[in-house]
């Protein structure tokens, strides 16, 4: 008997200190924490799923400074990490940053279905390791393609995105073909799209295809991400799929029993963080974090009013002047006549005298502006959308299901600023509108506006099939945490914008 351990992480978003920014509070999360906690032998493989270079102000200070080595690229070296692949947010910063990270890093990059047309960036898409035991574990790494509807144009056009079904299925018969494999693993960047206790299709947009990999393919592990879903493991088909959540708050073990037979056994299971942080990684890294904490306490100048999170659905039912001042920049920056934004899932929101520690840890992403030609008919499909966010059981206001599972998405419910209007929750789905207007009259089915929205909703991403089509006028390639940040340096005494764009008509 033959065993297998791996240690797996994904969609560690930067979070390397035991820190989420917010404060300055040691916390149970954190990279080094998990890597304190891996147990190693020969027979052990450390295992990344992608998304490590955006979401923390860490992440962004390394971008913004162009620090080397790499910092999250030593992260994952002091952690003992041997195979990465890509997620979507690694493109964030360009393919030379991606390339400085990758040059780096000492794990090797698996993604069999996206790579750079120039061939320069080091990314297999599959490789065998020899464990101490003699046990050949072949591995395949994949990512979403949604890279190509969410990164810039620019970066886009110097990739060749592949869709992961028919590219995972050449790379494990390519390498089934060249090699011995006892055990073979997918790392995906990509989660389930189907409900794991009931099997039903949660959807088909192709963003998530765990399920349909594990029904056409025999791998005997897969390690999801991107979903930021918390997933001890299942069996599907055969497979054993597992998924840790997001911010490097658990990691997945993975146990494997290989018989002289051939046959076997596979289980997995969440970790905790250790109660203490690797002490090497913080020694290596400590100067570059004492700098980003320097850098998040920083003054950048004051508010009227403090701009708390509050709760998803009270936002959503009431407006949030969190989204008056984030739509009140966009439309500064752009020259746009209406502006939609969303508020992330979790965020600290700014207090009166803001810091850049109150920006970067509100406004989470790495989206950059663009200003899209819109018709009122195609406007009102938009906030359509957004009203279909509310569901009404038993007479009272509720979140959509749709928006909670299989993914938590409160970031898919947008907020407008420059027009009026009103949604009548006793309505059905789909015809709940009954305003919009702009400068004291309805906005007309054929007038034709200048809309702001961040690129990762101009993509169409989270339903608004509307959006990808319509004309660009103007593409901003800023960073919108920083016009956030710029916004306020350069005025200091900030009056927010309290107007209620919103009237939600609620059942009686």
């Amino acid at each position: 008997m033959r065993n297998l351990k791996i240690f797996y992480t994904s969609d560690v978003h930067g979070y390397f200190f035991p820190t989420n920014y917010a404060s300055t509070q040691e916390m149970p999360m954190g990279l080094f924490k998990l890597e304190a906690a891996y147990e190693r032998d020969g027979n052990t493989l450390v295992i990344d799923g992608g998304d490590v270079l955006q979401g923390s102000p860490f992440a962004a200070y390394a971008a913004r400074e162009g620090l080397r080595p790499h910092p999250c690229a030593q992260a994952l070296n002091l952690g003992g990490y041997q195979y990465v692949t890509l997620g979507n947010h690694d493109f964030n910063m360009g393919l030379e940053a991606l390339g400085t990270y990758l040059e780096d890093l000492e794990a090797t990059c698996l993604c069999c279905n996206i790579r750079d047309r120039d061939g320069r960036l080091p990314i297999r898409p599959w490789t065998v390791h020899v464990l101490e035991n003699g046990l050949r574990v072949g591995l395949v790494g994949a990512c979403t393609p949604f890279v190509r509807r969410w990164e810039k144009p620019e970066t886009v056009a110097l990739l060749e995105i592949d869709e992961p079904l028919a590219a995972i299925r050449r790379a494990l018969a390519e390498m089934c073909a060249q090699a011995e494999v006892d055990v073979k693993v997918l790392i995906y960047h990509g989660g389930f799209e189907c409900d794991l206790k009931t099997g039903a299709l949660l959807s088909d947009s192709g963003e998530n295809q765990a399920c349909a990999i594990c029904r056409e393919m025999d791998f005997d592990i897969l390690l999801a991400g991107h979903q930021h879903l918390a997933v001890a493991g299942v069996d599907i088909c055969g497979t054993r799929a597992a998924q840790p959540s997001s911010g490097a708050k658990c990691f997945v073990q993975v146990d494997a029993e290989v018989a002289d037979s051939g046959a076997r056994s596979v289980t997995s299971r969440l970790m905790p963080p250790a109660s203490a942080p690797l002490e090497s990684a913080v020694c290596a890294l400590s100067a570059v974090e004492s700098r980003v904490q320097a850098w998040l306490d920083q003054p950048a100048g004051h508010l009227d009013v403090p701009l708390p999170p509050g709760t998803p659905l009270e936002n959503a039912l009431n407006g949030a002047l969190l989204a008056n001042f984030v739509n009140t920049v966009q439309l500064e920056a752009s020259g746009a006549e209406i502006s939609a934004c969303s508020l992330p899932n979790e965020f600290k929101g700014m207090d009166r005298a803001v810091t850049v520690r109150d920006v970067v840890s509100t406004y989470v992403y790495a989206n950059t502006l663009k200003v899209l030609r819109i018709t009122g008919r195609a406007l009102r499909a938009y906030v359509e959308h957004t009203a279909s966010y509310f569901a009404v059981e038993h007479g009272e206001v509720c979140v959509n299901s749709r928006f909670l599972r299989p993914k938590i998405e409160h970031y898919n419910y947008d907020y407008f600023s420059g027009m009026d209007y009103t949604i009548d929750l006793r309505r059905p789905t789909g015809d709940r509108v009954t305003s919009m207007r702009r400068g004291g009259r309805e906005i007309l089915p054929d007038e034709e506006l200048l809309l702001c929205v961040n690129s990762y909703r101009a993509s169409g991403t989270g339903g608004y099939d509307m959006l990808p089509g319509l004309p660009v006028e103007r593409d901003i390639q800023a960073d919108v945490a920083e016009l956030i940040t710029r916004y306020i340096e350069e005025r200091r005494d900030i009056i927010v914008d309290k107007h209620n764009y919103l009237t939600v008509v609620r059942p009686d």
